[in-house]
């Protein structure tokens, strides 16, 4: 196997190990937690309080970021990161309302790291003809960890409508050690180098991913200012919002819906197995035609996430009842709560999430590959920043007023999308014509091929 695409898997699976640990305790935290506050009343903290420090934390670190990664490189990033995670897994061991938020802090700046550390290695590894297909490839493993994870909890939680002690040790204690073994995997990284592109050797473009920490930080405010990252800023915001909303709202509001049923407990892990198939599917799908992708564009993908995620809004509407986001309730929405809607709807966020970050993985990797590190940086605070605030209003405003948000919120992101890539394709015709009108006449049929592929 070529060496780069080999990091790719092996990165693949270091993401897909730690993350199968803490999405799906990010799935079930708030059901969990309710059920510790049921068992022992000092216990105070909250699932949708949890998340909020998370992404903020995540969010203000992130500015910081770039210039870690000048001194620790990115794989030295991803390992912090990582035992970050287990920190954060182990600490639902010891159940205290200090150590949860304490562990919360910690975990937001530890992802900073790793998921920096990790769009830089994963450019690092790709060129313009493999981003594509890498990201999707990468994508497919990491949300691999919605699938099993959540599986295994749905097994766990079977017939159980309070989550005692014993489950909530034995699923943290399978958690914490997955999540080792993912460092592992990310242990494993070897180092790699950004070769120079040819178009970097002929028009003398600046590698900035080799800049000091304050230099780092300097470039980074410079690329937020540019009009293309404002303007995927905006998809960003929104694939934070609907992050926050599929991974910590939408599952446990499934199950306070008490009308789903005696299982209702239950479904919160069959729905993240059924987002995880969405995202596996997609990711699978995309990283397959990445070089179609390539070759097409990538906002008729982000055009199908956007219907994909308007149509399941509509759905989750008229199927949950405007109060499940508080706790359980016995109320009911347009029709009777149905499983297998809710069901459809999780795959449906599933999909839709996997056509939005493949392609932002793709830009970004291809149009920043010579400032990947601020490039990735400035995702991961602007998607974080906009899940912070989410969770901090998700305990407060009813579900219509959440997916009337997220619908306006998509709608926004999608259009900012797809004017930044068809803003960078006419800049592609532009360059491919200035390299006809100075070819000599042998070598127009080359050109016009580039023309034609751009």
């Amino acid at each position: 196997m070529e060496r780069r695409f080999f990091n790719v898997i092996l990165l693949g699976f270091g993401f897909m190990f730690v993350f199968t640990a803490f999405q799906t305790m990010g799935n079930i935290e708030k059901t969990i937690l309710d059920s510790i506050t049921q068992d022992d009343p000092s216990f105070t903290g909250d699932g949708y309080t949890s998340l909020a420090i998370i992404y903020a934390t995540l969010a203000v670190c992130n500015w910081m970021a770039p210039s870690v990664i000048t001194i620790t490189g990115p794989r030295g990033a991803m390992w912090i990161g990582g035992f970050t995670y287990l920190f954060f897994i182990v600490s639902f061991l010891f159940p205290r309302t200090w150590l949860l938020y304490v562990a919360s802090v910690l975990i937001g700046a530890g992802a900073a790291a790793i998921w920096t550390g990790q769009g830089n290695y994963l450019t690092l590894n790709s060129d313009a003809d493999t981003i594509s297909r890498n990201s999707g490839i990468f994508w497919a493993m990491l949300q691999c960890s919605l699938f099993f994870g959540n599986l295994f909890v749905f097994i766990k939680f079977q017939g159980k409508t309070h989550i005692d002690l014993e489950t909530r040790n034995i699923v943290f204690g399978v958690l914490t050690a997955v999540c080792a073994l993912g460092i592992v995997f990310l242990l494993l990284l070897r180092p790699i180098r950004r070769a120079p592109a040819l178009d970097d050797v002929k028009t003398d473009v600046v590698n900035h991913d080799n800049d000091g920490p304050l230099e780092a930080f300097k470039g980074a405010l410079k690329l937020f200012c540019t009009r293309d990252m404002i303007f995927l800023s905006c998809t960003f915001i929104y694939t934070g919002v609907e992050l926050s909303f599929f991974s910590g709202v939408y599952s446990p509001s499934i199950g306070f819906t008490l009308s789903m049923g005696e299982n209702a407990k239950q479904l919160v892990g069959l729905s993240g197995v059924f987002i995880g198939m969405g995202e596996v599917l997609g990711g699978a799908l995309f990283g397959i035609l990445g070089s179609k992708t390539t070759r097409w564009g990538r906002d008729p993908i982000v055009i199908m996430g956007y219907i994909i995620h308007v149509t399941s809004f509509f759905l989750i509407f008229i199927n949950l009842p405007n109060v499940a986001p508080f706790g359980d309730t016995n109320e009911i929405s347009f029709i009777n709560p149905s499983p297998y809607l809710a069901m459809f709807c999780s795959f449906l966020l599933g999909f839709g999430d996997a056509c939005f970050n493949t392609q932002i993985y793709s830009i970004l990797g291809g149009n920043y590959s010579d400032n990947s590190t601020s490039a990735f940086a400035l995702f991961k605070f602007t998607q974080s920043l906009a899940a912070a605030a989410c969770f901090f209003y998700s305990s407060r405003a009813l579900l219509s007023v959440q997916l009337g948000v997220l619908a306006a919120l998509a709608s926004l992101g999608t259009a900012a999308f797809c004017r930044v890539e068809w803003a960078a394709r006419a800049r592609a015709r532009a360059a491919a014509l200035e390299v006809v009108a100075d070819k000599p006449a042998s070598d127009m049929r080359l050109a016009d091929n580039a023309l034609h592929y751009d």
